[in-house]
């Protein structure tokens, strides 16, 4: 009798970006943003990675239409590019204006989605279009005001 062989697990998922101005990337995730450094390594040839904890990190995937659908919500019309990066914060009002003092373009100020997020969107240094967002819904369970609906935790 032949066995399955076991599953493969993920440990991480580690997106890697290129940072052509390296110094204001990290100024603005590490500094701004609040991602804190697990490491930093440089090598020859001015060669240098830092690696920043984001916390519980989620792979998203979306149909275009899905894609399309929360361009409309959050920004109002077509402006992500194939990728983009969300950041879950406490606070989606005060993080964006942090971002921006930062920065950061702001492409649409932190609006109300109809998933119960506060969703903001952003062109932040290394080229990367950004969403940072607060869960309302989470933030009012806390303060006791509703109900949790079970299996959402996604900011889209």
């Amino acid at each position: 009798m032949a066995t399955e062989p076991p599953a493969p697990v993920v440990r991480q998922l580690r997106l890697v970006v290129e940072a052509e101005d390296y110094e204001a990337a990290v100024a603005f995730f590490r500094d701004a943003l609040g991602l804190p450094e697990e490491a930093e390594f440089v090598s020859d040839g001015d060669a240098r990675v830092m690696i920043l904890d984001a916390g519980r990190a989620t792979l998203e995937l979306a149909n275009p239409a899905q894609k399309r659908m929360i361009d409309e919500v959050e920004v109002g019309r077509q402006v992500a590019p194939r990728m983009r990066v969300a950041f879950e914060v406490d606070d989606a009002e005060a993080t964006t204006s942090r971002l921006v003092a930062a920065g950061a373009s702001e492409v649409a100020p932190p609006t109300r989605t109809p998933w119960d997020s506060l969703n903001s969107r952003l062109d932040a240094p290394a080229g990367l279009h950004i969403t940072v967002f607060q869960e309302l819904l989470a933030t009012d369970v806390r303060a006791g005001t509703r109900d949790a609906e079970p299996g959402r935790d996604s900011d889209n």
